[in-house]
């Protein structure tokens, strides 16, 4: 799932660089949210967001700095916005690992969700996708199965089974590892997949009831 966030789409070696350093910011500032940077999230960061080895001392500077407030942080997420503003893919994946780096602690703050739900505006993405992202990484939090498979709730159980066998194939692990998605991004997919699962099951006993 993270791939793209390992190796984002690239049109020139500055777009590069100026996408990891905001990601980096943004992050930091993601572990910030709720008042204390935790070693669980700096090394959740890491597992979703690479850095080149040649490039961690300049990339630990710019975390360190970063993190020591919350301000600014819909400055690097507008810039991100910019950078991939046709490429929703991307803006997902980058909202999933914020989210991964706001739960890694053990708790899930007010103020962490009215970080991500500012960004995931900034980023473009719908209140529905926000949600449905939400719902996966968050125990607690509502859970709308219409939301997880991105349908209305219009949608017919034909329209419902087709998400969710369009999902199932594209978090399936033996696919991703076919791929050579590093294993963090594996596990992370087998979340989705638990969570587009439930979903179909629940749409489908509605439907039977």
């Amino acid at each position: 799932m993270f791939e793209r966030l390992r190796n984002p789409p690239e049109a020139c070696p500055e777009r590069t660089v100026a996408f990891t350093i905001a990601v980096i910011a943004l992050g930091a500032k993601m572990a910030k949210a709720d008042g204390e940077v935790t070693r669980n999230e700096v090394s959740a960061f890491r597992e979703v967001f690479h850095v080149p080895p040649e490039e961690e001392a300049n990339a630990a500077r710019v975390f360190n700095l970063a993190r020591q407030d919350v301000a600014g942080y819909d400055v690097y997420a507008q810039k991100i916005r910019a950078m991939f503003n046709d490429d929703s893919n991307v803006l997902t994946d980058v909202l999933e690992g914020l989210f991964h780096v706001s739960v890694s602690d053990g708790a899930y703050h007010p103020r962490e969700d009215a970080f991500l739900a500012e960004v995931a505006r900034i980023f473009g993405i719908s209140d529905r996708c926000f949600r449905a992202v939400r719902a996966r990484y968050v125990p607690d939090a509502p859970r709308d199965p219409y939301d997880i498979l991105g349908l209305p709730h219009t949608a017919t159980i034909e329209e419902a089974r087709s998400a969710w066998k369009a999902a199932v194939r594209e978090n399936h692990p033996d696919r991703l590892i076919a791929r050579g998605v590093p294993d963090e991004a594996v596990e992370l997919a087998q979340r989705r997949l638990i969570a587009v699962n439930a979903a179909w099951e629940e749409i489908e006993a509605r439907e039977a009831a």
